[in-house]
């Protein structure tokens, strides 16, 4: 049985996370789905530039909330086989999967950032909350989300190694690479001075 919990868990934090917020609230106040404008992507940064911040708040708060419900469910299921933290650990990191690479959008979707910062919170409260705060700054400091973005999980590496074990550290490296290579786009730009600066003027067309 405990063979079988960690790609259970896995599993199903995809299935969760491949509900893309951004299309049903994007659809419901534009018409439009967030592929037709801007960056094209799936996600609060779209949504929130173009449509407003009451539209990419309701974004952020149903990836936070899929989120919590992925990691809930997988602990309900599987913490008594192999304990809270590895049920997290694999129903978030197959949360933040299912929102990258979502099935229902024929395995496109959002770059994770919300997903990947509720994650972090509830696996390590302290660590991952100062790693999301960290990158917020350095975001609004600046106003690059990319480099904002990767910087997340790439604080939360040694906390993950020295607070929850191998395998949390072994995830938040899985994470980090994730997040840069779906930023690494946007940090290619970011170095040539074409990256648009998040509130500072209005989205490109």
């Amino acid at each position: 049985m405990e063979v079988w919990m960690r790609p259970a868990c896995l599993a199903l934090g995809y299935l969760i996370g491949s509900f893309l917020t951004a299309e049903p609230v994007s659809r419901l106040l534009s018409g439009k789905s967030p592929k037709e404008y801007g960056s094209h992507n799936p996600g609060m940064t779209n949504v929130m530039l173009h449509l407003g911040k009451r539209a990419g708040f309701l974004v952020l708060a149903g990836d936070v909330l899929k989120t919590l419900l992925a990691l809930f469910l997988c602990t309900a299921l599987a913490r008594e086989a192999i304990g809270t933290t590895a049920a997290i650990l694999w129903g978030g990191m197959g949360t933040v999967l299912g929102h990258n690479f979502s099935f229902l959008a024929y395995f496109h979707g959002g770059k994770g950032v919300a997903v990947t910062c509720a994650w972090l919170m509830v696996l390590m409260p302290l660590w991952g909350t100062l790693s999301c705060v960290a990158g917020g700054i350095f975001c609004l400091a600046t106003g690059y989300l990319p480099p904002g973005a990767v910087l997340i999980p790439v604080l939360a590496i040694l906390p993950g190694f020295f607070t929850k074990g191998t395998e949390a550290g072994i995830f938040m490296l899985l994470a980090s690479v994730m997040m840069f290579l779906r930023h690494h786009r946007g940090l290619k730009r970011v170095l040539r001075g074409g990256e648009h600066r998040f509130f500072r003027g209005k989205p490109r067309e």
